[in-house]
């Protein structure tokens, strides 16, 4: 007989890695652990960890009302390093909700899933499915792109000694020297 943590244990979320744009840009490795129609799919970030969630912070490029009736928001977030594409819609009324009420150009803290799908000319468009979306203010956003530099940078340094890095580097046939152009480079572009 499984106990009510044993339940808590099974169903805990996964944690929301922060990554920059362009690197969730180049994901195309996803895959599913477990076999369970509930098990958690994930994408393999190039830098070398699995990754479920999401969190990122940017300015506001676009927000657009769309579907036959409304049904979903589309969003473009922008950080130092590239943009997120986010939806939302009647799947993640908090998010929608949360959406309709911010103006194009605010800051945004926003964490969702990570979802990878071919298109039809074969290329791979990554696009976040909002869980959150919370509008924060500059000096804000500049703390996280310090804090998601940082995490980068300790993910290029381990990089090649952990299972997801190494398969990371199989799969994308990278190398941790981009990782960390990309980390300081965000760093560059937030220091006035």
């Amino acid at each position: 007989m499984s106990t009510p943590a044993d339940t808590q244990r099974r169903y805990m979320r996964e944690p929301a890695r922060r990554a920059f744009a362009a690197e969730v840009r180049e994901v195309r490795l996803t895959f599913k652990d477990g076999e369970n129609e509930k098990s958690p799919v994930y994408v393999m970030l190039p830098s070398g960890v699995r990754c479920n969630r999401l969190f990122f912070c940017g300015q506001v490029t676009r927000k657009e009302l769309k579907g036959e009736e409304n049904t979903f928001y589309s969003v473009r977030v922008q950080d130092p390093t590239g943009i997120f594409f986010v939806s939302a819609g009647i799947y993640q009324p908090e998010a929608k909700q949360q959406i309709s009420r911010i103006d194009e150009s605010a800051w945004v803290a926003v964490v969702g899933k990570a979802q990878a799908r071919d298109t039809p000319d074969g290329a791979t468009f990554v696009s976040i499915r909002a869980e959150a979306v919370a509008e924060i203010d500059e000096d804000t956003y500049r703390k996280w792109v310090d804090e998601t530099a940082a995490q980068t940078l300790d993910r290029a340094d381990a990089f090649g000694q952990t299972d997801d890095s190494r398969k990371a580097q199989e799969f994308y046939a990278n190398s941790p020297e981009t990782y960390r152009q990309m980390a300081l480079h965000a760093l560059q572009r937030i220091t006035f």
